[in-house]
């Protein structure tokens, strides 16, 4: 069975930059468009692991991820974060609040993977 990630992005492109190297690399995706949808959508689909931008309207990216690693359900689940931000403080405050990775835009769809093989080495697709 394929793992599940969630995908948060406000920006249409990334959830299609990102179902095609994910989708293709044997992961089944979900996605939201701000961290509102992100929290609900981790409670109820619980995926093994989430991709999500720091800045998007309604609900940002870092209080998403403050709220789903305050939660006793979706804690565990590795959030890796993404940013157009270059600052090093948008980084600290990720890692703080308990993302398991950080990627700046422009990023490498290789290295992402990479990543996403570390957070979950039992789910390498074949």
């Amino acid at each position: 069975m394929a793992k599940k990630i969630l995908v948060v992005d406000d920006e249409y492109y990334m959830h299609r930059l990102m179902q095609h190297h994910l989708v293709r690399a044997g992961y089944d995706m979900i996605t939201a468009r701000n961290g509102r949808e992100a929290v609900e959508k981790a409670t109820l689909e619980l995926p093994d692991l989430i991709i999500m931008d720091v800045m998007m309207a309604e609900m940002d990216g870092l209080t998403a991820l403050k709220q789903i690693k305050q939660s006793e359900i979706t804690r565990e689940i590795p959030v890796i974060m993404i940013t157009a931000s270059a600052q090093m403080v948008t980084r600290q405050e990720s890692e703080a609040s308990g993302a398991a990775g950080f990627f700046t835009k422009p990023f490498s769809p290789t290295q992402l993977l990479l990543e996403i093989k570390r957070l979950l080495p039992e789910a390498v697709p074949s």
